[in-house]
């Protein structure tokens, strides 16, 4: 039997069209797969939108759940330019702080030399010694024969030095100006001078020190008590409480007057208690999302129906409905905050502010729990509790994902085996297909052979 090289050639059928057809009939039974694969990745994607939002949930819950919110304090300034910012240990109550003077650096220049860059005659220094009010000198090492920007660059790479330098012109020539690093009268910069390998002085330095203004502390007083700093922030001169005094501006003779308040933050509170409502309706409104079914299209949302969804409302749901024993406050709806017929929820901004303002405490052990009562289990406790078993990586949600992740992979395989038949299947088509073509030629050939044999009989036998 001839070899044929190519469908169809021999027979002059379309057995490669034949062929593609039979081969995209059998694809299709791929399609099904390619389906359910991307059905159940538009569940693990509309699973990890549920599972950010309520990540998100968490962290409101999780920052009602802290009793330290509602006792958080806060600092109100009125008058002059101070600041205050408070810690825990603050109490309430009210301060009159009046500020003389404020902590300021100490300066001081060199006498004046012709050039920055060139040489100095050293006289055998090695050192320069730095001079405080109120604390050790500083020698630092400098070379033989050093610039004025040489002393410069020396200074600034000590990192104990105590000041910062830089060299400046005065219209004449260039000096070296010293700045301490930190405000105060103690570590105000008071002189320097070259000391040779002994620390002895050098006798006739090229510079010396020579224009200088001296540090201060700051001075106030609160609440009629005097008090200095080297500093211009100011810790405990209040309990709990850092003054900051640097955006003040005083003239020679002038006082700044401030009161301070130091009152609880409830709008701490009230912002903490909002985000919480918002989350969790934001949680309600993505879930809305990935569970709508649209009546008048047709068309249904990748959860619709899903059971994993409707387990995480429930649990959620009887969390915030059931309430809390052993508190003043018992339910939501006695903070102002109701369950609507949507599921979402509503807050009554005036009814949590006044809570914040009049009961803290009430709020804290709605939240948190009774302290010392072992059996009271706040309202931010049993959510947090909940929300973590359902996101956990064993819990609803995690099992979910998981089961969607097994099932892709499922069908990844049952797509490999059944491609590899369908491969199978169309080269046992194609073998077949060639064995046919080669038949027909060969029945094409027999048939011309005869056809001829005939002929050449007729003309033997007269008839053509």
């Amino acid at each position: 039997m001839a070899t044929i090289t190519s469908l169809g050639i021999g027979s002059g059928l379309d057995l490669n069209g034949l062929l593609d057809q039979l081969q995209d009939a059998e694809r299709g039974k791929l399609a099904p797969i390619t389906r359910q694969q991307e059905q159940q990745e538009a569940k693990i994607s509309a699973y990890g939108k549920i599972q950010s939002s309520m990540d998100k949930f968490q962290d409101a819950v999780d920052a009602l759940n802290d009793p330290k919110l509602y006792q958080s304090l806060s600092a109100n300034v009125r008058g002059d330019e101070v600041s205050a910012t408070t810690s825990a240990d603050a109490m309430p109550g009210s301060y009159r702080v009046e500020v003389t003077a404020l902590a300021t650096s100490g300066t001081l220049a060199s006498q004046r030399v012709t050039d920055s860059d060139t040489a100095l005659e050293m006289g055998g220094a090695t050192q320069l010694r730095l001079d405080f009010a109120g604390q050790d000198s500083v020698n630092i090492d400098v070379a033989a024969n050093s610039s004025l920007e040489d002393i410069r660059d020396a200074i600034n790479a000590h990192k104990d030095s105590g000041v910062s330098a830089s060299v400046i012109f005065d219209g004449e020539g260039y000096r070296l100006a010293l700045s301490s690093s930190e405000t105060g009268l103690d570590a105000s910069v008071t002189g320097f001078s070259l000391v040779d390998a002994d620390g002895a002085d050098v006798a006739t330095p090229p510079f010396a020190s020579d224009t200088a203004q001296s540090g201060q502390d700051a001075a106030l007083t609160v609440n009629g008590i005097a008090i200095t700093s080297a500093s211009n922030s100011i810790e405990d001169a209040i309990q709990g409480v850092t003054l900051n005094l640097g955006e003040l501006s005083l003239g020679a003779g002038e006082t700044a007057s401030s009161k301070v308040t130091v009152e609880r933050n409830t709008l701490k509170v009230r912002e903490a208690i909002g985000d919480f409502v918002k989350a969790f309706n934001d949680v309600k409104s993505t879930i809305g999302t990935a569970t709508n079914f649209d009546s008048e299209s047709g068309v249904a949302a990748e959860l619709v129906g899903d059971s994993t969804v409707r387990t995480i409302e429930n649990r959620m749901r009887s969390v915030l409905t059931s309430g809390v024993a052993g508190g003043e406050l018992a339910t939501l709806t006695q903070l102002g905050i109701t369950m609507q017929s949507d599921g979402t929820l509503k807050m009554d901004d005036a009814a949590v502010s006044d809570l914040a303002k009049k009961s803290p405490d009430a709020l804290s052990d709605f939240f948190t729990g009774v302290e010392g009562n072992d059996a009271s289990q706040g309202l931010a406790s049993s959510l947090s509790t909940t929300l973590e078993q359902l996101m956990s990586k064993n819990g609803t949600l995690g099992n979910a994902i998981n089961g969607a992740e097994n099932r892709i992979d499922s069908l990844g395989e049952r797509y490999e085996r059944m491609e590899s038949t369908i491969e199978r299947t169309i080269s046992r088509y194609r073998t077949q297909f060639g064995r046919l073509d080669a038949m027909i030629a060969q029945m094409n050939s027999t048939s011309s052979y005869l056809t001829q044999q005939f002929d050449a009989l007729d003309y033997q036998l007269g008839r053509k």
